[in-house]
């Protein structure tokens, strides 16, 4: 789990209940007629953008916003500097047995056309096509929170001049005119509050997990290449390292150290 994603929501939540809290009462806030306007509005105008299936598919997106990705990028170097030890003592046939092996299927992909024997140039174009492809979903479904942090303020106003158009009708009740305008307010506090707190932020995670899933494949496909190539393992990893920040390549090997024992097995 995102454990930022879930604190920032958490506090988030906690510090604007706690100050609409101490500025009043919270059933001021609450109106059914602002959440149609500004939900339903919003929803059915990016219906209107997009095909409803690609609006379905990007709520299916967010488990991305929770969930971390298990596979990492000194995980993948180390996965693809076993399979370069595999093919250099072994050949690259040998490397079938272990792509069997492999979770992840653009790699297990990527190995498989190494073991038929593909042309490297053809290898990287069958990859790089795929990742493209990869992207564009990807930025389809960050499209997709942008136009809704775009469209829910816009509601928000529109939800805001329902309101005061209702309000101006009951002019000869004076009385009336404060409950009226905070009704008209509370869409446009609805709209602008799912935009920057629910919307663009979801948006944002979106592109940071793109953004490491699409480094994470570009270090497998250079890496593939390279062990097609021939070329030494210890070589391939400081190649790969070069796609990592200098605080992560100091993880790349560990997790595949021995551990030291005694002669009784004990960890020293």
């Amino acid at each position: 789990m995102d454990i930022a994603t879930i604190i920032g929501f958490i506090l988030g939540s906690v510090f604007i209940l706690t100050s609409i809290s101490l500025a009043g009462n919270l059933g001021w806030f609450f109106s059914f007629s602002s959440i149609m306007i500004v939900a339903g509005g919003t929803s059915c105008a990016t219906m209107i953008n997009y095909p409803i299936s690609k609006f379905l598919n990007a709520f299916k997106t967010l488990k991305h916003v929770l969930r971390v990705k298990q596979l990492e990028p000194a995980n993948v170097i180390s996965i693809i500097i076993e399979l370069a030890n595999v093919a250099r003592k072994e050949g690259l046939l040998a490397l079938e047995e272990a792509g069997d092996k492999i979770d992840d299927e653009f790699l297990k992909k990527g190995v498989l056309l190494i073991v038929d024997g593909t042309d490297p140039e053809l290898v990287r174009s069958i990859l790089e096509t795929e990742l493209i492809f990869i992207e564009g979903r990807h930025k389809e479904s960050q499209g997709i929170f942008e136009t809704m942090g775009t469209l829910a303020p816009a509601f928000g106003m529109i939800g805001t001049l329902i309101g005061l158009i209702a309000m101006l009708q009951q002019l000869e009740d004076p009385s009336t005119l404060g409950p009226s305008m905070g009704i008209a307010l509370i869409t446009t506090f609805y709209g602008t509050l799912l935009a920057n707190f629910v919307f663009l932020p979801i948006a944002g995670k979106l592109k940071t997990r793109s953004a490491e899933e699409i480094l994470l494949k570009e270090v497998i496909i250079e890496g593939l290449l390279s062990i097609q190539a021939g070329e030494n393992p210890r070589i391939i990893e400081e190649k790969l390292k070069a796609f990592l920040p200098p605080i992560v390549r100091q993880q790349v090997g560990k997790k595949d150290q021995p551990e030291q024992t005694d002669e009784v097995g004990a960890e020293v």
